[in-house]
């Protein structure tokens, strides 16, 4: 008898503790997103002079030659 209550009280404490844990969750605001639209701005354009230095040194190494 005493482990069935035992494990009933654990069950219930770990549904009590899901079901709030859940109640905690944050929704994204305006500025979160607009925090990630301006991350995924910086790391497009990273990308785009990384190449852009690419092109440029494979042109130096063409002129040498």
């Amino acid at each position: 008898m005493m482990k069935i209550r035992g494990v009933i009280g654990a069950v219930l404490a770990v549904s009590i503790a899901m079901v709030g844990l859940s109640g905690c969750e944050k929704k994204e605001g305006p500025g979160e997103r607009a925090g990630k639209q301006v991350d995924k701005a910086v790391e497009n354009v990273g990308k785009k002079v990384e190449s852009a230095g690419e092109k440029i040194q494979d042109a130096a190494k063409d002129a040498k030659k």
